[in-house]
């Protein structure tokens, strides 16, 4: 017989399964359909998702439910399915895996990050309900999954240890910061679940391994600790060709598994993005694990505490006023048919402070970089706006200000209204790009509208240019953008990518901007392969702060891809070890950059500007002169 799954979970490490519902969407099944009324209409599809799982070696599964309350199914016209569908749900992952493995009821939070979206009494009855059918099925266990908050969690908590003394796995949504979405810190929200009488506590979804292994660092060292659970996305979805893709590999995630082990999880397995395969590399990984006490005294030495408390300072910053400016400059077009030309990217802060920010804008305008851009919420995550702090760059730094705009955000009139209130301001150098989709955000409940392609904004924007508004009505002025198009040379056929790139082209884009590039060889084969453009290209180059960022680039984040000499030459280092590191690969690839390519984009991790004002002036160096000069 089987162990207790509390007792299992002391004595052992258990495999968790894979995505139910991404799964269900590589297979063929359309976004936007109620995935748990499946177990009513096509049972055998989630026997075989389930049965697949337990074959790669899982022995934690989960039933397809994690939406089947009532707030959920309604707006499927299924709310009164709430009782069919997870006693379904129960019965067809104990059919297709049988005794062997663990059966764990799935929850999911009700309102998801949205605090105000359903009033408190109603989450809890509809939590109940749910509860009380689970509980009445032959369930092993619950799991409360993607919660953001702790005061929703602890409500579901609370009606489930008033119901019984099931196992009960609690997970939160989180990115790496440290803190629920109202506001606790990891440790106290872990703390008050334990008091609660939760017996396993840990995350799953919104971030890849790096994320949650950052996360589950801040939690290790806890007294009296629960077992935790980690359930990690496959990194950052990409959006190819009309098609969600996932760029982490089965291997990653064997790696990231023994790592996870060490710091503690009992269960691990797979979120958004996951598959069998993933599913099958973390079982075998762990067979015979062993905790690795080098591993250890590594991830949890003061250098990466030390890390962690810097990250979470990253934003509070310093600053001054400065003193406006009037544009006469030629536009970086100009600038970029004359000489080497640097953009360098500085992220918006997540939070209202930015002096740190504007310490680096100005940092930035002492080195004389040609422009400053921002993106726009970019992988989904909300910043500030561009537009205000692009102002505000102009106005106290002098320095030239280069906005994204994400086709995610703003249907037709938002777009147009935001792109009048960039011209009223006098920001005029724009880069149109089609944004991650908000569902993969840190407010997934939230609408992508895409109202407008990335080819289509690009028009519209340009048609601004002649005075005409997107609804073919005069504008009596005519606008002055300068607009940039995105392009990613990390993929298998750049051909293809180029031909994409026409088509920006064709629809009036003036400039290129790509995606890091890490390979001196792939650098001049874009050379080679746009050579015949008529517009000029920034080669983007973002300088690595450590082994362990090198690895999550590489495996989570849809675009990038590190050559295999560059992630051996990064390592395990870290600090400023690892930053010195970043910056001289990225010298290296700039010597290659500037011999093809006047246009260089510099992105700067984690505020670090200090990293590319180095490489800014590296470029002037380079290029003979310490300050650059205009010779329009």
């Amino acid at each position: 017989m089987k162990l207790d799954l509390r007792e299992a979970l002391r004595q052992h490490i258990l495999v968790g399964d894979g995505a139910m519902g991404t799964y269900l969407y590589q297979m063929g099944f359309p976004v936007g359909i109620s995935y748990e009324e499946l177990n009513l209409l096509q049972p055998d599809v989630i026997m075989d998702v389930h049965r697949r799982y337990y074959e790669a070696g899982a022995r934690i599964i989960e039933t397809n439910t994690f939406s089947a309350n009532r707030e959920k199914l309604s707006k499927y016209g299924l709310e009164q399915d709430v009782e069919a569908i997870n006693v379904a749900g129960v019965e067809l992952a104990r059919k297709a895996v049988g005794h062997d493995a663990y059966i764990v009821g799935a929850i999911g939070s009700i309102r998801a990050g949205k605090r105000k979206n359903v009033r408190t009494a109603k989450v809890k009855e509809d939590l109940r309900q749910q509860i009380e059918v689970l509980l009445g099925t032959d369930v092993d266990g619950l799991m409360l999954e993607s919660f953001y908050d702790l005061e929703e969690m602890l409500l579901a908590l609370k009606v489930i240890r008033k119901l019984g003394d099931i196992p009960v796995i609690c997970q939160f949504a989180t990115e790496g910061t440290g803190t629920t979405h109202d506001g606790f810190s990891l440790q106290e929200a872990f703390a008050k679940l334990q008091q609660a009488g939760a017996d396993v506590v840990g995350f799953n979804c919104r971030s890849g391994p790096n994320g949650l292994l950052r996360s589950l660092e801040r939690v290790a060292g806890m007294d009296a600790p629960l077992p935790f659970s980690v359930f990690p996305n496959a990194g950052t979805p990409d959006y190819v060709d009309g098609r969600f893709t996932y760029a982490a590999t089965p291997q990653y995630f064997a790696e990231t598994s023994l790592k996870f082990a060490d710091l503690g999880a009992r269960i691990i397995g797979g979120c958004c993005g996951t598959t069998p395969e993933h599913v099958a590399a973390i079982a075998e990984a762990l067979q015979g694990y062993q905790p690795d006490a080098t591993r250890v005294d590594l991830l949890q030495s003061s250098e990466a505490k030390a890390a962690v408390v810097s990250e979470a300072a990253a934003d509070p910053q310093q600053g001054a006023a400065g003193q406006g400016a009037d544009f006469a400059e030629p536009s970086i077009i100009d600038l970029v048919k004359q000489r080497h030309t640097v953009i360098v990217e500085l992220d918006p802060p997540r939070d209202l402070d930015i002096e740190r920010f504007m310490q680096g804008a100005r940092a930035l305008k002492d080195a004389h970089v040609d422009a400053l851009t921002m993106a726009d919420n970019s992988l989904a995550v909300t910043r500030m706006s561009n537009l205000a702090l692009g102002y505000l760059v102009k106005e106290q730094t002098g320095l030239r200000p280069l906005i994204h705009i994400a086709c995610r955000d703003r249907n037709m009139i938002g777009t147009q209204s935001h792109m009048m209130g960039l011209h009223a301001l006098g920001i005029d150098h724009v880069l149109a790009v089609t944004g991650d989709p908000a569902r993969f955000g840190d407010l997934p409940g939230s609408s992508s509208v895409y109202d407008l392609t990335s080819f289509e904004i690009i028009r519209m924007i340009k048609q601004l240019n002649e005075g005409i508004a997107f609804s073919g009505k005069t504008l009596k002025k005519k606008a002055d953008f300068i607009v940039g198009a995105a392009f990613n040379p990390n993929v298998k056929y750049l051909e293809k990518a180029v031909q994409r790139l026409e088509r920006k082209i064709e629809a009036g884009a003036d400039y290129i901007m790509t995606q890091p590039v890490y390979n001196a060889e792939l650098i001049e084969k874009i050379h080679e392969a746009t050579k015949h453009l008529s517009i000029p290209i920034f080669i983007g180059i973002m300088p690595l702060a450590s082994g362990g960022n090198a690895t999550y680039l590489h495996n989570e984040v849809p675009g990038i891809q590190l050559s295999d000499e560059v992630r051996r030459r990064m390592g395990d280092l870290k600090g400023e070890e690892g930053r010195a590191a970043g910056v001289q690969i990225a010298k290296e690839l700039l010597d290659t950059a500037m011999k093809y390519f006047n246009g260089i984009y510099l992105m700067t991790p984690f505020l670090s500007y200090d990293m590319t004002v180095q490489l800014t002036n590296y470029v002037w160096e380079k290029a003979g002169r310490s300050i650059p000069t205009c010779t329009h």
